[in-house]
């Protein structure tokens, strides 16, 4: 022990920054518990910022009879978008029929009708996509949303960019969703409460010592490791939930998790309207097409197993030819993988079921505390970003019996930092703003309303001209920007800011990339910063 720090003690100590570990610690400490959260990366630097970037009750869910998930999820969609306005807004989903769409073979819903409707031979009839339709419009008590509505495709700009053989479509409602800035908020507002955010910091390992967890946590830039005591751990790893179970907590387990790789390709825009597609398979898969950062469009998601949490994902080869061939079949312009101008892939944690193929892996969360050890330590195993804030709840609801604690959810409605402002308020909290800062292009005041909402007004300051905001990072990132992502929001490179922050990595050009890296390597070089680096303060 002399080698180390011993600090503070906490009830919760919480492991993984992403979006589970981020709302679980923010959920905590508003009900009055201490809490300390850990990740070894960056916030939302695996699973959480690979999402489809969706706010959905998973429409596809419904053939694997998932009905709580996707009802939890339908509901969760409107408590979402009026707490978060400002990175979460409404979309509409156009999904073309034809008569070859069909299931996949091992949906219950698939064996259901090869029973009794054997000469549909997999395909699924348009009656069964109105009744799902009608499902998802109406078990989760939409509000807010749309309803679905019939297409006509002919002569149509929804049909513009489509074969012509396509003539008829469903048109229904979703939401967008900011996923690693959802992660980054849930993280700053758990700290304005009272929680600890160490970023960069490895939880070497947690042992149990007289009814606590002693947790020993190095910071990744060699700095001294130090000790907190906790009552409890969380244990929300992602992908490296198991990984922690067995390496780093040391207790036994038969739970684990299956590793399915998700990976999502970026073209130039395909069309011109503002709508979403949903594209149904031959093969009875699905991928969307989503209008992107104004000028891309994004095409996914695969499902394929992953091997090893230590394998960092990628967008195979396979995987591309896979998106732009499914896009393709749809599309008037064909795309090939020449036209991809980025790529990205994440690892889904789910939980091992033992379904037969990672498309049927369950997408609902399991949560179990283990007390072998002594000590109480819950395992977080699942789950999607849309149902984070429920899974925070059902996750108290585990751990307050361990406590002399029973408050109450607290979460719904209640906003995210910048997201004060009404669901319907983006135009004219964007032209307040352009009022107050004359020197805004119509697309940077979009760019910052759409991330900081009226936080964005904190970020500007008191600048009367750009040239105030200081050096010019290029694609409207100005040195103010980054220092506020700096000092608010936990970033330390370069990629956090152009791809976690931000996607403004699909903007820059390899001299202003060196110019800011250089400038961050410069910025965040101090001994006060590196502190603020391991605390999160």
């Amino acid at each position: 022990m002399s080698q180390l720090d011993t600090e503070h003690s906490v009830d919760l100590f919480v492991i993984g920054g992403g979006i589970n570990g981020c709302g679980i610690a923010r959920d905590a400490v508003g009900r009055g518990f201490s809490v300390e959260l850990a990740e070894m990366n960056d916030l939302a630097s695996a699973t959480s910022s690979a999402s489809t970037k969706l706010f959905h009750g998973g429409l596809r869910y419904l053939e694997y009879w998932e009905v709580r998930l996707v009802r939890e999820a339908l509901i969760e969609r409107e408590t979402l978008l009026k707490a978060m306005p400002h990175i979460s807004w409404p979309m509409r989903f156009v999904l073309p029929y034809h008569k070859d769409m069909r299931f996949e073979g091992d949906t219950p819903t698939s064996k259901l009708l090869n029973v009794f409707m054997p000469w549909m031979k997999g395909r699924r009839p348009a009656w069964l996509i109105r009744l799902g339709l009608f499902m998802y419009d109406n078990l989760g008590g939409r509000q807010i949303l749309k309803g679905t509505t019939a297409v006509d495709l002919t002569n149509t700009p929804e049909g513009a960019p489509l074969h012509d053989k396509f003539e008829k479509a469903y048109e229904y409602s979703d939401c967008w969703i900011e996923d690693s800035r959802l992660v980054v908020l849930n993280a700053r507002d758990a700290q304005a409460r009272g929680a600890r955010i160490n970023t960069r910091t490895k939880v070497v390992s947690a042992e149990q010592v007289d009814g606590m967890w002693q947790v020993t946590l190095e910071p990744k830039d060699g700095g001294r490791q130090r000790v907190v005591h906790a009552k409890m751990l969380v244990n929300a790893g992602g992908p490296w939930v198991e990984n922690v179970i067995r390496n780093t907590v040391r207790i036994n387990s038969s739970e684990g998790v299956r590793l399915v790789r998700g990976s999502h390709i970026v073209t130039p825009k395909l069309y011109d309207h503002d709508k979403c597609y949903f594209f149904q398979g031959e093969d009875g898969r699905i991928i969307f097409t989503i209008p992107y950062e104004t000028d891309f469009t994004l095409i996914g998601t695969t499902d394929a197993d992953h091997e090893h949490v230590s394998e960092k994902p990628v967008c195979t080869p396979e995987e591309q030819d896979y998106l732009v061939r499914f896009a393709s079949k749809y599309l008037k312009k064909q795309i090939t993988t020449d036209d991809i101008v980025w790529t990205y892939s994440g690892v889904r944690p789910l939980y091992n079921d033992g379904a037969s193929s990672a498309t049927a892996a369950t997408r609902d969360y399991v949560l179990k505390v283990d007390t072998s050890a002594g000590a109480p330590v819950l395992n977080v195993f699942g789950g999607k970003i849309t149902t984070y804030r429920r899974l925070a709840e059902s996750a108290l609801e585990k751990i307050q019996p361990y406590f002399a604690n029973d408050a109450k959810p607290w979460t719904a409605g209640v906003a995210l930092p910048g997201g004060d402002f009404p669901v319907d308020g983006v135009a004219a909290l964007k032209q307040e703003l352009q009022d107050r800062y004359g020197f805004l292009t119509q697309r940077w005041a979009d760019r910052l309303v759409k991330a900081y909402g009226r936080e964005a007004f904190d970020v500007l300051g008191d600048a009367q001209t750009a040239a105030d905001l200081g050096r010019d990072f290029g694609a409207t990132l100005t040195e103010r920007e980054a220092k506020w992502l700096i000092d608010k929001e936990f970033a330390r490179t370069a990629d956090d800011i152009i791809w976690r922050r931000s996607k403004l990595g699909l903007r820059l050009d390899a001299d202003e990339l060196n110019t800011l890296e250089a400038w961050m390597v410069e910025t965040t070089a101090t001994p006060a910063d590196n502190t603020t680096a391991a605390t999160g303060a």
